[in-house]
């Protein structure tokens, strides 16, 4: 039998409660219904004992508000939450961060059940519009408010998801491929490697960007990614896990390994040439300048890093992207006039363009869905034959002009 906790006046203490010995004050720790942890003082037990009582009394008038539907948002989302005990923590603190940083001190403070449709639509597209969200962004943030409503119906609390269909009619209303992320064409592609292998200044990043090219890895799988994770033998790349690097509930960010939400993300790729050659040369550069030292989670040995010896974080290498596009692209100007061309332009684009990218390649020469989806570790084949759809769409746009140019029928 565990002994019994005991203030310095011998009386028993309930589970939260302690005393400090430096001051005898009381201390009561709990922890709310979204995870938070709370700490109450008093300066004599009896005092402390009557504060626990009113946090009690407020949870009980929370639930019975919650259950009235006069509730707010903010309390339905952080019961839903609270619930999620299958999340992994690195999508527990993503939820919590799209809730708080775009929800919580707006719509979030509104009365659940006086929240209709319409209410929900104007706020998605003030949130487009005035905030100028990207549409992805705004599907995350669906998809953590969606559920919260959910759940409230099923409670009772609300007869219907006020969300439901919201998200459907605006991406009918702006276009199906509006916020799509676009393939850069084969000839930017090619512009962009080029430009890369050629120049003195960006040539150390072509070994990554070789393997993002040639592999339609998510960023967070390159970087993850372990020199005992390649089989040269077989030519084929294991993936099984990422690097992610995101904002912690202190406030701090750091790397964490994430291990894929499907089985379709764990996946063997086959290793182009190209591809093995890009590794190799990364290898022997490391024997020069130093290799990834980086530990994180009992992982070390990671491919790609930087003159730290750590792993590159998401941001530098879109903004290593922007900075060559850039470079290229003022260059590029500058010698197409000079040799009276049009000049071969590369678009915005950024790490999740070039898996993009990738797929779209492997869509225009490969016509077996499943092989495609396989590859790319889609969990929905829909996604797969959306791409596909759209590669096929510009291949045939390409035939069609090849075949006026080369016809002289008209």
């Amino acid at each position: 039998m565990s002994k019994s906790r005991k203030d310095l006046k011998g009386r028993v203490l309930r589970k939260g409660e302690s005393q400090r010995k430096s001051d005898k004050r009381y201390i009561y720790q709990y922890t709310d219904p979204s995870g938070k942890r709370h700490v109450v003082y008093a300066n004599d037990l009896m005092e402390l004992r009557e504060k626990e009582k009113a946090l009690v009394r407020d949870q009980l008038d929370g639930l019975e508000s919650y259950c009235s539907g006069k509730t707010t948002l903010n309390y339905a989302f952080d019961r839903y939450i609270s619930t999620k005990y299958d999340l992994k923590e690195h999508t527990r603190v993503n939820y919590k961060y799209m809730y708080d940083h775009y929800v919580r001190d707006t719509f979030g403070k509104r009365i659940i059940s006086d929240i209709k449709y319409s209410d929900v639509r104007f706020f998605y597209y003030s949130l487009l519009n005035e905030m100028g969200l990207q549409p992805n962004t705004l599907d995350n943030i669906h998809t953590v408010l969606h559920p919260t409503f959910q759940m409230a119906v099923r409670d009772d609390v609300i007869r219907n998801n006020p969300a439901s269909g919201v998200m459907a009619e605006i991406k009918k209303k702006d276009g199906k491929n509006k916020g799509i992320r676009h393939a850069l064409t084969l000839e930017q592609q090619r512009a962009f490697l080029n430009y890369i292998a050629e120049s003195p200044v960006y040539c150390h990043w072509l070994p990554l960007f070789t393997a993002l090219f040639g592999t339609g890895c998510r960023i967070g799988e390159m970087i993850g990614l372990r020199w005992e994770d390649l089989d040269y033998d077989n030519k084929t790349i294991s993936i099984n896990h990422a690097a992610i690097y995101r904002v912690m509930e202190n406030g701090k960010s750091e790397f964490h390994i994430s291990t894929p939400k499907t089985e379709a993300g764990v996946r063997i790729i086959p290793m182009m040439e190209a591809v093995e050659k890009a590794f190799r040369n990364e290898y022997e550069a490391q024997k020069e300048s130093g290799f990834n030292v980086q530990v994180v989670d009992g992982m070390s040995g990671f491919i790609f890093c930087n003159k730290d010896g750590i792993i590159h974080k998401p941001s530098v290498i879109n903004h290593a992207i922007k900075r060559i596009y850039e470079a290229y692209n003022a260059e590029e100007i500058i010698k197409a006039k000079r040799e009276s061309r049009r000049p071969v332009l590369i678009p915005h684009f950024s790490c999740h363009h070039i898996r993009h990218t990738f797929c779209t390649r492997f869509c225009e020469n490969e016509t077996n869905l499943k092989v495609i989806q396989s590859i790319m570790g889609h969990a929905n084949i829909e996604t797969t034959m959306d791409i596909y759809a759209e590669a096929t769409e510009t291949k045939k746009r390409e035939a069609i002009k090849a075949l006026e140019k080369n016809s002289d029928i008209f």
